[in-house]
Formats: structure tokens, C-alpha cells, sequence
């Protein structure tokens, strides 16, 4: 393998895994996958947490964690087919719709694999196949049900709850009605070239189109985003150009904003004035539907990190943002120092 190659250390059920790759695929960045299994494992046994994708960097150094990895790949191979807008305002705007993506569309994910028993008997299974790689169908058998039971174990834990579940689909559905609308008529959020805020919901919605009851309800209400998230798996020969700065907002990205507005923040600052109280777990309304689940402080992390590099943006940046974000109920969040 070339010093220069990043080694992909995944999973196809895993949407970050999905997301990487694509992005790497996308910048034409020599890389080779690796579907982690049995055989395999001890190459992340000192990586803590373990949690995919694991990507071995030119250097040696194994680095997870998607959002920071984009950014040092942009450190790395300055102006290379870069997944940030040019423009500060759309590539702050980009950041925001990545991290609802990661850690609200993730909510998504988890829900449609696990709370119905034909989708947890389904992936159960095959993601048990892909990591024992060839131990018998009896092993694999064993392994998904021990999977399974784990997984829907933790279903409370990450708020995916049946209390929880009418807010977790409502949003599904939404995104998925907004992109529909977006990739007939556009190819990607941010011109037609796609953004670190395309490849993250891409990487989420990944797994929505391979999950049997989400499947069946994107090939029904959205056919062409299903085609779009497959075209958008591998964009190594897409050429395209950033939105103009100038030019308004596509519906699509005012829609996820909003979206950002009514339930992505509220979660997040329910997470952290609970946190600060010392509390175990917190609720909120959106969309006139209840939530609740545990706190999490990686989650105070990325409310943080929205803060800091709105704080950061020029005035210019500011000027234009502000009556967007304004609009769409984030900026009083995001103005908090």
C-alpha cells in the first residue's frame, strides 16, 4: 500500500463509515475500504472509543471522529475538490446542517434499524455476516441475536423510544420530503458540487435506503433521493461549482434550518441545561410532540463548537446570515457566548 493511502477501517451499516468513504471517493484521495471484522479487529484494538469508521492516516496515525477527520483531510489537501464552500456564510451554514445530520438524522438511523422487528431480524444478520466474515451461518445466527438484543437494549438510551417515536419519524419524513423536492430540481445543497452537510445526511439516509421499512418508504415517497443517495456514494467524476453567494438560499437548505430551529435545537440546549443541573436525562417539545432521553456531553460539545465558529464569522458573514438564521429560530442559540 502507498505511503500516501488512507486505509478505511468501516462498515456498510455504518453511515459515518458510508460518509467517509464517499468523501474520500468523492475527493479522488487514494484510499483502500476495509469492512471490519473478526479477522481484522486488531487493528483498532488501542483505539478508544472504537467506533467506526477508523481511518489508519498516511502518517500512521488512526484518527475517528468524522466532523474533525473532514477538517484535517481539508488541512491536509488544501483546495482538493474541498467539501467546505468557499463562500464563510454557506460553509458555516454547511457545518450546522452536518452536525444536525450526524447527531439528530442519526436518531433516524438508529430508530428505523431497531424499533420494528423486521428491520432488527434483517440487519441483525447481516451485520453479523459482515463481521464474522465466513464462520459458519450457525455463528452468524448466535452473533445477530446477541447483537440484536444489545442494540435494542439501547434504544433509551439514545432516545429512540415508542414515546420518542412520533417526533423521530415526523423529521424523517421531512428531510426526506425537502431533498425530494431539492435533487429534481438541484444537485446538491450547495450548488452542484456537493458539501460536508450533503455527505453526512447522505451517510445517515445511507442506511434508510438499505433497512427494509424505511427502504420501502423512500422508494414510495422519495425515488429520487433514493437514487440520488447511490449517486452520491461515489461523486469521484462529478465537476460542479459552489452556489452563489449572492443567490438566495435553496428551499431545501431554508427547510433543514427551520428544521434546525424547531427540534435540533431546542434538543440541544435540553441537553445542556440539563447537564448543568446534574441531571440524568431531559425532555423538550417540538412540533407539538414530546421528547426525552439521557444527556450526553458530547452533545454540549457540538452546541459548543456551533457558538464558537458563528462567533468567529466576519461581519460581512454576520450581515447576511443573521435574517436566515433569525428567520429560522437559530440565532438567538447560536448568539449565546
Amino acid at each position: 500500500m502507498s505511503e500516501q493511502t488512507y486505509r478505511i477501517l468501516g462498515g456498510l451499516g455504518s453511515p459515518y463509515s458510508m460518509k467517509m468513504r464517499a468523501i474520500l471517493r468523492y475527493r479522488r484521495l487514494p484510499h483502500v475500504w476495509v469492512q471490519l471484522n473478526d479477522r481484522n479487529a486488531y487493528e483498532i484494538a488501542n483505539v478508544k472509543p472504537a467506533v467506526i469508521p477508523i481511518i489508519r492516516f498516511p502518517d500512521g496515525i488512526l484518527r475517528n471522529d468524522s466532523t474533525p477527520m473532514i477538517f484535517e483531510l481539508e488541512r491536509l489537501h488544501p483546495g482538493l475538490r474541498s467539501v467546505v464552500p468557499d463562500d464563510e456564510a454557506q460553509a458555516f451554514l454547511a457545518f450546522l446542517l452536518e452536525d444536525m445530520a450526524d447527531e439528530w438524522g442519526t436518531k433516524m438511523m438508529f430508530h428505523y434499524r431497531w424499533f420494528r422487528e423486521r428491520d432488527q431480524k434483517q440487519m441483525s444478520s447481516w451485520l453479523a455476516f459482515d463481521r464474522l466474515a465466513g464462520q459458519g451461518v450457525g455463528s452468524i445466527s448466535r452473533h445477530a441475536a446477541n447483537f440484536s438484543e444489545r442494540q435494542v437494549g439501547r434504544m433509551a438510551l439514545v432516545g429512540c423510544t415508542p414515546a420518542n417515536q412520533p417526533l423521530i419519524e415526523e423529521t424523517a419524513h421531512r428531510v426526506l420530503a425537502l431533498l425530494e423536492a431539492h435533487v429534481t430540481e438541484e444537485r446538491y445543497l450547495f450548488g452542484s458540487r456537493p458539501s460536508l452537510a450533503d455527505f453526512s445526511w447522505m451517510g445517515q439516509l445511507s442506511q434508510l435506503a438499505v433497512d427494509p421499512t424505511p427502504a420501502d418508504m423512500m422508494r414510495e415517497t422519495a425515488p429520487y433521493t433514493f437514487r440520488w443517495l447511490a449517486q452520491l456514494d461515489d461523486a469521484s467524476g462529478v465537476e460542479g461549482e459552489w452556489r452563489d453567494p449572492q443567490a438566495p438560499l435553496s428551499p431545501a437548505v431554508k427547510g433543514l434550518l427551520k428544521m434546525a430551529g424547531e427540534v435540533y435545537f431546542p434538543f440541544l440546549l435540553a441537553n445542556e441545561a440539563a447537564l448543568k443541573r446534574g441531571e440524568q436525562s431531559f425532555s423538550f417539545k417540538a412540533l407539538g410532540m414530546s421528547y426525552e432521553q439521557a444527556t450526553f456531553k458530547y452533545q454540549v460539545k457540538c452546541l459548543n463548537e456551533l457558538r464558537s465558529r458563528f462567533a468567529m464569522l466576519s461581519a460581512g458573514a454576520r450581515a447576511r446570515l443573521d435574517p436566515v438564521l433569525r428567520d429560522a429560530g437559530c440565532l438567538g442559540v447560536l448568539s449565546v457566548n
